[in-house]
Order: structure tokens, then sequence, then C-alpha cells
């Protein structure tokens, strides 16, 4: 069998495995909690999925949603409203993906979105439940609030296109939603820029003026959460690029890979059930990345037709 079609097939069973997992309805354990950090920021969220708001006298900056069907969204408007006399005046969004924007447009009445302005065109053109961003930047921004400064930041592509970190600098807080990731596994690399991830998770292990990271998924952390995991992606990455230097099929490369990762990062969550989706779209980037020697010959017309990865040529 050529290599192309094992990757087809590879590729194809991974994604139905992930779609079929997704499909299966969630039981919420609705777990909900909101933490104070520091003065004025606060952590808030439930199955093991967080945002955050900062608290001012002026008003509220409410960072991120929540899973659409979890309820959390809903009941943290319930408590801000109870908890507090002061409004929601900005609602930030971290990045397009669904799980994390999901009815932040509850707060429009009295908010206005901030976020990327790379996220519009996936919030409006996979309509999602969230509120559409009324400010919008490029690479970074400062946002003031009742005396508190956030610095909004950019650092390229990363786990999607629009991607933004929040540091509150005085209070020595980082809100790294799906960025601060330490032993913990993305499913895989799908919309993922991988060279630039690894050129960010250094910037933010190295980032001023933080002791504190809140990450969108686990524990409260600190910087070693960028480190440990710039460790797996690199490794992760190297590997699979030096088997397909050296000619190997996705199939080998799988094999060979996964019983170095199983054995290097036993510790880390998810290593079991994840790491067959992290190889096959780790090489699937990959593929997109270098360009082999050898050129495309011409009895693989028909091959680079029905798999547009076959059609790279010198």
């Amino acid at each position: 069998m050529k290599r192309s079609a094992l990757a087809i097939s590879a590729l194809v069973m991974v994604f139905t495995c992930i779609t079929n997992l997704t499909a299966q309805e969630r039981v919420w354990r609705g777990d909900r909690t909101i933490e104070k950090i520091s003065e004025h920021v606060y952590r808030w969220g439930s199955d093991n999925q967080f945002g955050a708001f900062i608290l001012t006298d002026e008003g509220i900056i409410v960072v991120d949603g929540h899973y659409c069907g979890s309820g959390t969204a809903e009941w943290l408007k319930a408590e801000l409203d109870q908890r507090y006399d002061v409004p929601v005046k900005y609602v930030i969004l971290s990045h397009d993906h669904q799980d994390h924007n999901c009815h932040t447009d509850q707060y429009s009445d009295t908010a206005v979105a901030v976020a990327h302005i790379n996220i519009l065109p996936h919030l409006i053109d996979e309509n999602r439940n969230s509120a559409i961003p009324g400010i919008t930047f490029d690479d970074e921004m400062q946002l003031h609030l009742g005396g508190v400064t956030l610095n909004l930041m950019f650092l390229g592509p990363t786990h999607s296109d629009n991607l933004i970190q929040v540091h509150i600098p005085e209070e020595r807080v980082l809100i790294a939603i799906d960025s601060a990731k330490g032993k913990n596994l993305f499913p895989d690399f799908r919309d993922m820029d991988v060279n630039n991830q690894l050129k960010a998770m250094r910037t933010l292990a190295n980032l001023e003026d933080v002791d504190v990271v809140l990450p969108g998924h686990g524990p409260v952390t600190t910087q070693t959460a960028f480190l440990e995991y710039y460790e797996y992606v690199r490794t992760l990455k190297d590997t699979i690029l030096q088997h397909m230097r050296d000619g190997r099929s996705l199939q080998e490369t799988k094999s060979m890979t996964e019983a170095l990762m199983r054995e290097t990062f036993h510790d880390y969550n998810g290593i079991d059930r994840l790491i067959e989706y992290n190889i096959v779209t780790m090489w699937d980037y990959l593929y997109r990345y270098r360009e082999p020697n050898v050129s495309i010959k011409h009895f693989e017309a028909t091959e680079c037709i029905q798999d547009s990865r076959e059609c790279r040529t010198n």
C-alpha cells in the first residue's frame, strides 16, 4: 500500500474517533467555583474549564465564556449580578473556540467584547454562540478600568490564529487560556501553528511580572507550565520530522514515535488516550511544513487529485 493511502486511512480513522467521542452526550459535574487570585482578579469555572474576571470599582471585565451545555456561563452572570453593584463593562474573548466563548453575548446590554482581529471570520462564518467584538486589535493593546491595567498580547498564530494572552502586571497574574498546558495534552494539532507555538511558549515562560498563571483547563499554575509543554511538543515535532526525513512511512513513524513519547512523557495527562491523535496531526502539519527532495512522479497525478498533500513539487 502506498504512503498516501496509509496516510488517508490513518487520518480518517483518527478524526472519526474524535468525532465519535465529541458526539457523545457529556455529563456535567456542575462543580462551579469562584476563586480570588489577587486584589482584583478572580477565577471562575467548572468541569475543569476556567475563565476569569477582574473586579473594579467602575465595573467588571469578564474573560471568556464556557461550554455551551454546562450552564456555568449563565451561573456566573447571576453570581455577578447578585454579588456586585457594578456592571460588566468588557468581555475579553481569548480565542474563537466555542467552548471558551459560548454565551458571552449575555453581557451585551452593558459590555463591549474585545478580541484579536482574526477572530471575526471564525465567530461569524462558524456561527458561534458568542459575543461579536466591538473592539479588536492586531498585536497588543491595553485595557484600563477602575485603576487596573490589562495588557492584551497576540504572539502570532498558536493554538488558533487569534489566541491572546491577558497580563495584569501590577498583580503579577497572567491569564493564559489554552497556552499554559503543563503536562496536559491537547487532543490534536489540527489548527495549531506548531513552530510559532513553540516560540510563544518560550516567550511566555520568560515574561516578567508573573507569579501566577491561570490556564483555561486545570489548576492554577506557574510559568513552568509553558516549559513542560514546550518539551513535549518540541520532542514530538523533532522525532516525527526526523522519521520523515529518513523516508519512513506514517505507520512506521507512528509506531516508533509512540514508543518514545510514552516512555519519555509517561506522566503527562492523556498520553495513553491522545498520543495517536497527536502523532498523526503533527505528521500532517509537518507534511505541509517541509519540502522533500524527491518531487512528484508523473503516475502520481491521480493521487495528487485525490489527496492534495501529494501535490507538493520542487
